[in-house]
């Protein structure tokens, strides 16, 4: 036996030599994936630094209170104000809207790619409406003011061109994509005994999409419904081109709004002098938008763990 433990057989050993080789190369990819991952961590640490260290010196000069309760935000004009609420009422309302466009929308062709759709045609579906994702934001844009707002115009009296209600439609559909292709995904991950033995039970399969697939998928179906979330919080160039840029404290989707988004293309663009308090609120704002959706991110942990746990 001791023999046969020291000299192993021709096979083993031919094995062993194999993997002594491939080491150097599985060492190197490890640590190729460490060095991705720790860069990821370093440039997210970037972010928040920069974010919080230009914002200092500006709510040195206005005061957190005043920034989160004031109702204007008039930064750049003679009577300046500084209250971040329009803005921020501004972008959950077009995201909102974009939201009630394509969750149900995305979440229908999910179950439909899934459980539905011949392979042929699910193979031919689902790259075309990747597709839509691929499309610049720009055109979004100009395909709301030119296209879906004239439209609205016809159905609601009095509706100004540049309005919140064409940029959350349009900017849910671009978001469409997300939500199917991802839903889908953790769809079709369904083991297909929980199918069967939802048939069995004599479930038909709509039944057994919703009130089977669905359920066992919402991991990851929610992890599609966050970044579905953070991308509409984030989109920028549909509502700069759609929504008016003019930032008043509403919640009417038929009026003219600006986001915390458009105003910090809005004053990147402009003549302002680096260091002023008038730049320095474009900081304040985007620390404004990374805690949003920070909220929703980890909103949306929280919701995962306890589906995972009761699923």
């Amino acid at each position: 036996m001791s023999q046969v433990a020291a000299n192993p057989a021709p096979g083993a050993r031919d094995a062993i030599s194999r993997a002594a080789r491939r080491r150097p190369s599985a060492v190197l990819i490890e640590f190729g994936l460490l060095l991705a991952a720790v860069s990821s961590i370093l440039i997210t640490a970037g972010i928040v630094y920069v974010l919080f260290s230009e914002s200092i010196p500006f709510f040195r000069a206005v005061p957190l209170w005043e920034f989160l309760t004031d109702s204007q935000w008039t930064p750049l004009f003679d009577d300046k104000h500084f209250g971040i609420l329009p803005l921020v009422c501004g972008t959950l309302t077009t995201t909102g809207i974009a939201l009630l466009v394509a969750l149900p929308l995305g979440t229908i062709i999910a179950i439909w790619l899934s459980d539905f759709a011949r392979p042929g045609i699910r193979e031919t579906v689902k790259p075309i409406l990747e597709l839509l994702s691929a499309v610049p934001t720009v055109v979004f844009g100009y395909f709301a003011i030119q296209f879906v707002s004239p439209a609205l115009g016809r159905i609601i009296p009095d509706l100004p061109l540049f309005n919140v209600l064409a940029a959350g439609i349009v900017m849910g559909i671009m978001i469409v994509p997300y939500i199917s292709s991802l839903s889908e995904d953790a769809m079709r991950a369904v083991p297909m005994l929980l199918r069967e033995g939802s048939y069995g039970m004599g479930a038909n399969r709509l039944t057994t999409a919703i009130r089977v697939v669905f359920p066992a998928s919402l991991s990851g179906v929610g992890a599609a419904y966050t970044l579905a979330i953070s991308r509409a919080v984030g989109e920028t160039m549909i509502v700069a081109i759609a929504a008016g840029m003019q930032p008043t404290l509403t919640l009417d989707p038929t009026s003219q709004a600006q986001t915390v988004t458009a105003y910090i293309v809005q004053v990147s663009m402009g003549d302002l002098p680096h260091g002023s308090l008038e730049y320095q609120t474009i900081f304040a704002a985007g620390l404004t938008l990374f805690v949003m959706t920070l909220g929703f991110n980890l909103l949306s942990v929280a919701l995962r763990r306890r589906f995972r746990q009761v699923y």
